[in-house]
């Protein structure tokens, strides 16, 4: 089992950036295939990112592709989500998720294991 704890949020203006962090508790966390997900108010959660065990293959929605990078450090079992040129649509509290298994998926059903959200609010 994994524990999972998000930070970094907070509220920017349309076109900066923020990092998101999510510090993974317990052992053999580079067994997990680690997502980011995303759910604006009055919307269902949605997939923004994943990344693979060993942090070679990453995935992204199309909405974010090219600003969003995702990444992760298994010596520090934590994940990354470096948002750039941030638009007002990106506002929503932003998840990490951890998979066993070694696809990388994009549909929430997959993942087994979810933090309690940090806030992002992009200012117009």
């Amino acid at each position: 089992q994994v524990q999972l704890v998000e930070s970094g949020g907070g509220l920017v203006q349309a076109g900066g950036s923020l990092r998101l962090s999510c510090a993974a508790s317990g052992r053999s966390f580079n067994t997990y295939v680690m997502g980011w997900f995303r759910q604006a108010p009055g919307k269902e959660r949605e997939f923004v990112a994943a990344v693979s065990r060993g942090g070679t293959n990453t995935y992204y929605a199309d909405s974010v592709k090219g600003r969003f990078t995702i990444s992760r450090d298994n010596a520090k079992n934590t994940v990354y989500l470096q948002m750039n040129s941030l638009k007002p649509e990106d506002t929503a509290v932003y998840y990490c998720a951890a998979k066993i298994g070694t696809l990388v998926g994009a549909t929430l059903q997959e993942y087994d294991y979810w933090g309690q959200g940090t806030q992002v609010t992009v200012s117009s």
